[in-house]
């Protein structure tokens, strides 16, 4: 995990280094939490490389939390990346019902002719590359809406913890 300091010394990131060392873009706050939890959702699926630095130039304007934002770009990764390529397909070929609505004939051009060897291909590239554009909105519209409850719930229980603790620190009379 990047820290400010690395970021800031990053030859690249040079020119903007002053954005990314605001303190707002590294503190856990309720608004900053499921903005980075659905930044990084949406960059891990969205882009096949570079997720990090897509997520953390994100996070700027949207003053999301950057650490958050890079760390959750990792639910994509080379381990899980076979699983997400299946649910992609799936969702893809969900969503578009290509050869329900075009009656097959879609499939039969793309076999046909020229496209003949790569017609398995661009059907398959094609509806997995939709399924993530798919996967990358829904996911991080649930990150940011599950991250907001969580964050919720960890904060009224500080809450009721602080009530107890200082209930129990006063004298009795």
């Amino acid at each position: 995990m990047p820290t400010r300091e690395d970021m800031a010394g990053n030859r690249w990131l040079a020119p903007i280094a002053h954005r990314f060392l605001s303190p707002e873009l590294w503190r856990f706050t309720r608004r900053s939490v499921p903005r980075g939890v659905a930044l990084g959702m949406f960059a891990a699926f969205i882009v096949p490389v570079g997720q990090i630095f897509l997520a953390a130039f994100l996070a700027l304007p949207t003053r999301a939390n950057v650490p958050l934002s890079a760390l959750v770009t990792f639910i994509t990764n080379p381990f899980t990346l076979p699983f997400w390529l299946m649910i992609a397909n799936k969702v893809g070929g969900f969503v578009l019902k290509i050869d329900a609505v075009t009656g097959g004939a879609a499939q039969t051009h793309l076999l046909s002719g020229q496209w003949e060897d790569f017609g398995w291909f661009l059907k398959t590239a094609g509806v997995t590359a939709f399924g993530f554009i798919v996967l990358s909105i829904l996911c991080s519209a649930i990150g940011y809406l599950v991250s907001g409850f969580i964050w919720r719930g960890v904060v009224a229980r500080k809450w009721q913890r602080r009530g107890r603790r200082s209930t129990s620190l006063t004298p009795a009379e």
